[in-house]
């Protein structure tokens, strides 16, 4: 791994460690939905850098993947935090 590639994921893990506190933290509902939609594309962060350090595609398969089930599984939660019903 490159140097680069050691700081992103050095700063991806942080960045995830600041998610983690606010999903355990937060002071309501909301913010903890959007923490868990950013710990998301974290993991996207993680699976890119570890295409470009490896030279593996299916890593972006995987990252394209998680975007998907990362951005309905947030309007699923958003829409039941708003009490409104999936069919709506």
């Amino acid at each position: 791994m490159s140097t680069f590639e050691q700081i992103a994921f050095g700063l991806l893990v942080l960045c995830s460690m600041l998610c983690l506190y606010r999903i355990g933290k937060g002071p309501s509902a909301p913010d903890r939905t959007v923490a868990i939609d950013i710990l998301g594309t974290l993991i996207v962060g993680f699976c890119c850098i570890m295409a470009v350090g490896t030279g593996r595609e299916y890593y972006m398969n995987i990252a394209i993947a998680w975007a998907l089930i990362s951005f309905v599984g947030t309007l699923a939660l958003a829409k039941y935090l708003e009490g409104r019903t999936y069919d709506a």
